[in-house]
């Protein structure tokens, strides 16, 4: 038996001894730009390395994003200017790190990990690969132990897990970000990363100063990348606040990381795919998008015995607030839960939208009490009820004792919907929430 196995080893590493060591070729030169792809002949490098493409403006930094033959397909890391035909391409290796460290609290980066808030590098040597480890999903510890959000509606009725992945389903313009600032502000997670990726770039700024404040933002950590920046950029920024994120629960912390927005990163990769030749499938999104997406929801959650949480919320932009947008369709079945934001019920004035009826939390039932769940599912009754009888009402067709039910929950209606409404810079911890929700179903019929 020894024998055999010590011959096995002699054929291993005589099959590894024959296989040809990456060798790359010093420069090559540019030959074709369509759009933000470029096409390079003559030199040699592997997917997601880096290269160095001459410009009358200095050097741009480009990744390699595909091959065909002796053709290499690369997309700009920065703004694409002053590219000549014959440029010299100059492979530079593989990706560059990340910069980690608690020196990070308190910053705002790029998609690159470098600061962009003025003030100053970032205080850290250092450096975590972009390509973390996967964690085995039989040592991942179960999510039983819930999250405070501050979010009275999301506490009561939709309870979080620590290590849970929660979707916010919204169209523009309801109030994605207001409630991902109320969270910010009103979460026990030791630390918070934020992702702002695709988003408009005035928002950056009042996010920063506006919603997060001082005190959010001295705990937590910005990762931007504008509408305005590369699709590249834009993809390195959700992988680099999932990375910073995954760095902070390796050293144990409970991480709360708020991604805006998942659908700019499916996007971002939709753009990159078809500049490269991948076929478009479901209306226009190519199939490696949607092999991408549990790739970066699946490194969220809570690490093994003796790491930390990472509980995280990916904004999904639905668009024409259709729900079976292909995205927003892919998400909600990676997803361990979803919170979806009504267009009618901002449009009324009632914030944070969230509609009960439509949003569920997966792991509800292990993290709360049985006691807690069974107040939600009495308050949802009762408001589903009102929502369907309100029509009625509003016309006229109603008779009030026809229906006791319907007539104790139009009675409550008012004192339902304060419940779910909540000042953007007011905080309701846990213990509150349940109590106050306690005592609301002990009214409903």
């Amino acid at each position: 038996m020894l024998e055999r196995r010590e011959r096995l080893c002699a054929k291993i590493q005589t099959a590894r001894a024959k296989v040809l060591p990456y060798k790359p070729i010093a420069s090559g030169e540019l030959v074709r730009v369509v759009g933000l792809t470029l096409e390079a002949r003559g030199c040699r490098a592997p997917l997601g390395s880096l290269c160095s493409i001459e410009t009358l403006t200095g050097e741009l930094i480009a990744e390699v994003i595909g091959f065909e033959d002796n053709l290499l397909y690369l997309m700009p890391v920065e703004p694409l200017e002053g590219v000549l035909p014959g440029a010299k391409v100059t492979p530079l290796g593989a990706q560059q790190g990340i910069p980690v460290g608690m020196s990070l609290l308190g910053r705002v980066l790029d998609g690159n990990a470098q600061p962009i808030d003025g003030l100053g590098p970032l205080a850290t040597h250092e450096q975590a690969s972009r390509q973390a480890i996967t964690v085995n999903p039989l040592a991942r510890r179960p999510v039983n132990t819930p999250l405070d959000v501050g979010v009275r509606a999301i506490n009561g009725l939709l309870t979080v897990g620590k290590g849970q992945r929660m979707g916010l389903f919204a169209g523009s313009g309801v109030g994605k970000s207001v409630l991902l600032g109320m969270m910010t502000r009103g979460t026990t997670a030791d630390v918070i990363v934020v992702g702002l990726v695709g988003e408009r770039g005035r928002e950056v700024k009042e996010f920063i100063e506006e919603i997060l404040g001082e005190q959010g933002r001295a705990r937590s950590v910005v990762i931007a990348a504008p509408a305005d920046t590369t699709p590249l950029m834009r993809l390195r920024a959700c992988e680099t606040a999932t990375r910073v994120a995954e760095y902070f629960r390796d050293l144990g912390k409970d991480v709360l990381l708020l991604m805006d927005s998942l659908t700019r990163y499916a996007q971002a990769q939709r753009e990159i795919a078809l500049a490269v030749g991948e076929p478009p499938a479901t209306k226009g999104y190519p199939p490696s998008v949607f092999a991408k997406l549990p790739k970066l929801v699946e490194r969220a959650g809570n690490g093994s015995a003796g790491q930390g949480s990472i509980t995280a919320f990916y904004t999904v932009l639905t668009e024409g607030d259709d729900q079976q947008d292909p995205i927003a369709d892919a998400s909600r079945a990676i997803l361990d839960g979803h919170v979806v934001l009504s267009r009618e019920l901002a449009e009324s004035g009632h914030y944070p939208a969230v509609d009960i009826e439509a949003s569920i939390s997966r792991v509800m039932p292990q993290v709360v009490s049985e006691d807690h769940v069974n107040q939600a599912r009495a308050v949802k009754r009762c408001y589903s009820l009102y929502q369907r009888n309100k029509d009625l009402v509003s016309i006229g067709a109603y008779v009030q004792g026809s229906d006791p039910k319907v007539d104790k929950a139009l009675l409550l209606q008012p004192v339902v919907s304060a419940y779910l409404q909540q000042q953007m810079k007011e905080v309701v911890v846990l213990q509150d929430c349940q109590l106050m929700l306690s005592q609301l179903a002990a009214q409903c019929p």
